[in-house]
């Protein structure tokens, strides 16, 4: 059986307190595709223009260093949900979406939910802190940033952008490419 792995982050809509008309939605999609023998297949980094909050609050734009411009000219969820969904191939081959912690696969299916898309192949979704804590026999402390230094890697590009984010994720991923579980 073919299958991939696609390693990914989330940038999202956010503010200080709680966000106006209660979403936080994507604003940018990163994503490596790698597979099963741990080859690099390729890389997806889109902006996407939020529909319910459009209009990026001061401290988002700090934190991810994304520009009102940025997601002002990108498309809409949809359509670049569909993009990715092409680009990882989820038609083709089975695939499992691996993202540091649960916030990420949340989003995508919060984002799902208010635009009517289907979500299923999210089902095969893994966790790699959960499974990295396993592997480490206790619960890391620190940043995706932090532990890509702590396991000997250069972090590469800016924190709190998703391509970056998964980029350097996948550089733990192929660490310990042959200790992840996939049910």
């Amino acid at each position: 059986m073919a299958y991939n792995f696609i390693i990914f982050d989330l940038e999202a809509t956010c503010w200080l307190g709680r966000p106006p008309k209660g979403y936080n939605e994507i604003i940018e999609i990163g994503a490596i595709r790698i597979n099963r023998y741990g080859e690099y297949l390729g890389r997806f980094e889109q902006f996407v223009r939020p529909s319910v909050n459009p209009v990026l609050s001061g401290f988002c734009k700090k934190l991810t260093s994304i520009t009102q411009t940025q997601v002002d000219t990108a498309k809409t969820y949809p359509s670049v949900y569909q993009e990715f969904l092409e680009w990882a191939g989820i038609f083709e081959e089975d695939s499992y979406i691996c993202s540091w912690g649960n916030n990420d696969i949340k989003l995508l299916r919060s984002d799902c939910e208010l635009h009517d898309l289907e979500d299923n192949w999210l089902d095969n979704y893994v966790n790699l802190k959960a499974q990295y804590n396993s592997i480490k026999r206790a619960a890391v402390k620190g940043t995706l940033k932090k532990i890509v230094i702590k396991e000997g890697f250069e972090f590469t590009g800016k924190a709190h952008r998703a391509i970056s984010d998964a980029e350097n994720l996948a550089k733990i991923f192929l660490k310990y490419f042959d200790e992840w579980v996939f049910i």
